[in-house]
C-alpha cells in the first residue's frame, strides 16, 4: 500500500496520520485533487479505526418537520413554502403528538425535529412543541432546532440567546441536529441563501449552545455551486470551533439533491463524489468523534461502503423524512427496519451499536472493537 500511497502523491499524508500530525489546507486539496479514491479511502480507514474501532453506530429515530413554511427563500430548498404559499401548513401541538403516537410500539431513542424559519410561531409553540413531545413519548430524547431556528426563536423571544436555551433545556430539549451550515463561503451564502444566517453568526449560535451545555452535530451541504477550496475551508472553520468549543458530535455531509429546486439542471451528486466526501472529512475532522453516512440522502448501499471510507454512523430508522432523499419515489415515509439496519452493518463487516441521540450505547459495547482482528 505504501507504494500506492506514493504513487498517488499521498505519501507525506500518510506519514501525517502515522505521527498525528493534523492535515492543513493543502492536503485537504490533494485529497479532493487526487484519482484514487481507494487510497483516500485507506487513509480515512486508518483515522476511522483509530477513532472507533469497527463499532458502527445506528439510532432508532423518528424525524418532524413541524412547518415548511419559509422566510429564507434558499436555491437549494425543495422543501419550503413561502409564508403566502397555499402549500404550507404547521403542525399543531397534538398533530405532533398523534404522529409520534403512531409509533407507540417502536422502541425510539431520538425525536429528530427540524422546520422552516416561519416568522408567525410565537416563542411558546417551541417550547409546548418539546414539551408535547416528551409528554407523548417519555424517556425519549428530543434533538431539535439548527442554529437558523434558534435564531428565530431568539427573535420572537426577544431575549438573550442563554436565557432562550435554558427554557429550552427545561422544555427537554436534549441536542440540536446540524443542519443550516451549508457551505461557509461568502460567495456561496450571497448566492444561494442570503437571507440565511451568514458565516459568523451561526458560529455565534453554535457556541453559545455548546455554552449551555447542549451538544450538536454539525453538516456540509456538497454538489451544489461550491468550489474544492470551499469545501476544505469550511471543514477547517468547523475543526477550529471544535477546538474552541468542542461541542459536536457528529459531523454529516449532506449530499444535495437539485430536483425541485432553482438549482434543478445540476445534476445529481454520485456515490464515488459521496464516498470522497466522507473520507476527507474523516481526515480533515480529527477531534470530531463520528462522521455519519446519512442513509436517506445517498442510499443504503452507499451509506454501507462508506463504513469502510471514514464513516462510523449510519443515523438510524429515520420515518418520514420530508426536507430531501435519494430513494427515487415520491413518498417521504423512508425507513430502514431495525433488522435491515443490523443487517446492512453485520454484512459490511462492521460491529452495529445501538445508541441515543448523545452516542451512549444502548447495546454493550464488545471488548474487541479493532477493524483488523
Amino acid at each position: 500500500m505504501e507504494s500506492r500511497l506514493a504513487a498517488s502523491g499521498l505519501d507525506a499524508l500518510y506519514r501525517k496520520i502515522l505521527n498525528g500530525i493534523r492535515m492543513d489546507l493543502c492536503d485537504g486539496l490533494a485529497l479532493y485533487q487526487t484519482r484514487d479514491l481507494t487510497s483516500v479511502a485507506f487513509l480515512a480507514n486508518l483515522v476511522r479505526e483509530r477513532l472507533n474501532g469497527n463499532l458502527a453506530y445506528f439510532v432508532r429515530n423518528l424525524h418532524i418537520n413541524y412547518t415548511n413554511i419559509c422566510n429564507k427563500g434558499c436555491k437549494f430548498c425543495s422543501f419550503y413554502a413561502p409564508p403566502t404559499d397555499p402549500r404550507g401548513y404547521v403542525l399543531s401541538i397534538h398533530d405532533i403528538q398523534d404522529q409520534i403516537r403512531k409509533y407507540d410500539e417502536v422502541p425510539l431513542r431520538e425525536i429528530h425535529i427540524v422546520a422552516g424559519i416561519n416568522p408567525k410561531l410565537p416563542y411558546q409553540y417551541y417550547l409546548d412543541l418539546i414539551t408535547a413531545v416528551k409528554d407523548a413519548r417519555p424517556g425519549v430524547q428530543v434533538k431539535a432546532f439548527t442554529m437558523i431556528e434558534l435564531a428565530q426563536i431568539q427573535r420572537v423571544a426577544n431575549k438573550p440567546m442563554e436565557e432562550v436555551l435554558a427554557d429550552l433545556k427545561a422544555a427537554g430539549l436534549d441536542c440540536c441536529p446540524g443542519g443550516g451550515a451549508e457551505v461557509f463561503s461568502d460567495r456561496v451564502h450571497e448566492e444561494l441563501f442570503r437571507a440565511k444566517l451568514d458565516n459568523d453568526e451561526w458560529f455565534d449560535v453554535a457556541k453559545a449552545v455548546h455554552r449551555a451545555g447542549v451538544r450538536s452535530n454539525v453538516t456540509m451541504l456538497y454538489g451544489h455551486i461550491e468550489t474544492v477550496e470551499e469545501k476544505v475551508t469550511h471543514l477547517l472553520h468547523i475543526r477550529d470551533l471544535q477546538d474552541e468549543t468542542g461541542g459536536f458530535m457528529c459531523f454529516v455531509p449532506l449530499a444535495f439533491d437539485p430536483t425541485n429546486t432553482e438549482l434543478s439542471h445540476l445534476p445529481i451528486t454520485t456515490g464515488y463524489a459521496n464516498l470522497r466526501e466522507i473520507a476527507i472529512a474523516r481526515l480533515l475532522l480529527d477531534n470530531i468523534p463520528h462522521i455519519k453516512a446519512f442513509w436517506v440522502m445517498t442510499t443504503p448501499a452507499v451509506a454501507q461502503l462508506a463504513l469502510w471510507y471514514g464513516a462510523d454512523d449510519v443515523d438510524g430508522t429515520v420515518s418520514h423524512y420530508e426536507i430531501t432523499h435519494a430513494m427515487g419515489d415520491n413518498s417521504h415515509h423512508q425507513e430502514l427496519a431495525h433488522a435491515e439496519l443490523l443487517a446492512m452493518i453485520h454484512e459490511a463487516g462492521r460491529q452495529p451499536v445501538e445508541r441515543d441521540a448523545l452516542y451512549n450505547a444502548i447495546t454493550p459495547i464488545p471488548l474487541t472493537t479493532s477493524g483488523r482482528g
